[in-house]
């Protein structure tokens, strides 16, 4: 393991969901300074606003398409986290910026991590490169053939341009595979925490649920503090030039989690239903092998997250209660 005292850290997508809660446990890996970059597109300077109060940290506004911008920062840089993207959702809407940010952004990224010589990146992939997988749990060695996302074949092109460089340049990095990941800060637009939130909205206002499809669906939740720490214990690993899950390997269906946010909230009511998704409609199963991240990272889920995260507090005021644990 390489500790990460009085190192330099970098992180793209900083303010966001994920990046700002690395940069929350990076301070306390005695780091020596923290930069975050993030255009505000997705993040939020309201994720950021304890960890700003650390002399060690700095935000910096800004794209992954400025590539002045991106040398400049990379300079004296030990480790980045890369965790800039679009959702799965704008790439589907808007695919020319897609390819701007989630394939020219990334290279970018690469380009001048190599530059300057960083000694480890740590890269956000995701579990929608296996599309609809044909095996469950489905571990690393997944073909990504099923994928029919444009969100999905960018992740890929940044899997295969960090593999590039690792047999070309010896590039030493570690790219993970998120699953469906929430948490404080989450983001609210997103394809799939989007709808913890609508289904919050319409409890507090004494609607049920609305499940878009037959709720049958299923997701590997995994909580944002896991995946921020598996994100530390890739950047301290030995390991390179690996892909792993980041995930529980708990498989709740989207009908098993409308009913606990309803009983959460005190919902009454069976939920309505609604047309599917347009986007990754076909993906209709999640559920990962973990074995790989807790051999070679020695990452392993915290069983109590599952019961930890509570709805925002302005939906349900005074709420104690956590979400139960769903079946897996």
């Amino acid at each position: 393991m390489t500790a990460l005292t009085d190192a330099r850290v970098l992180i793209t997508g900083g303010a966001g969901f994920i990046g700002s809660t690395i940069a929350d446990q990076l301070l306390h890996e005695g780091v020596s300074e923290v930069i975050l970059l993030d255009n505000l597109v997705r993040g939020s300077l309201t994720n950021i606003e304890a960890a700003l109060r650390d002399p060690r940290v700095r935000f910096v506004e800004g794209d992954i398409r400025n590539r002045s911008l991106l040398a400049s920062l990379m300079a004296g840089t030990d480790v980045v986290f890369h965790q800039a993207a679009l959702r799965i959702t704008h790439c589907a809407d808007a695919p020319r910026e897609g390819f701007e940010v989630m394939a020219t952004g990334t290279f970018n990224v690469i380009e001048e991590a190599l530059a300057a010589n960083v000694r480890k990146l740590v890269a956000a992939s995701s579990a929608s490169i296996y599309g609809m997988a044909e095996v469950f749990p489905t571990d690393e060695a997944h073909h990504p053939y099923d994928n029919r996302t444009f969100y999905g074949a960018a992740k890929l092109f940044l899997e295969g341009i960090l593999r590039s460089f690792n047999d070309v340049a010896g590039l030493d990095y570690i790219a993970l595979r998120y699953f469906n990941v929430y948490g404080p800060r989450m983001d609210i637009h997103g394809a799939y925490t989007e709808v913890l939130v609508r289904w919050m909205e319409r409890l507090a206002a004494g609607s049920p649920p609305l499940i878009l499809g037959d709720g049958l669906q299923t997701m590997d939740f995994v909580y944002v503090d896991d995946v921020a720490r598996a994100n530390v214990l890739a950047a301290k690993s030995d390991a390179s030039d690996r892909v792993y899950n980041v995930a529980t390997g708990v498989e709740t269906s989207v009908r098993q989690l409308a009913d606990a946010l309803a009983a959460v909230m005190g919902g009454t009511g069976a939920p309505e239903y609604g047309p599917e998704r347009k986007v990754n409609a076909a993906s209709t199963r999640r559920l990962a092998a973990t074995e790989a991240a807790s051999r070679d990272l020695g990452f392993r889920h915290d069983r109590r997250a599952l019961r930890r995260p509570q709805p925002p507090r302005h939906l349900v005021a005074g709420s104690d209660r956590h979400l139960p644990q769903p079946s897996p």
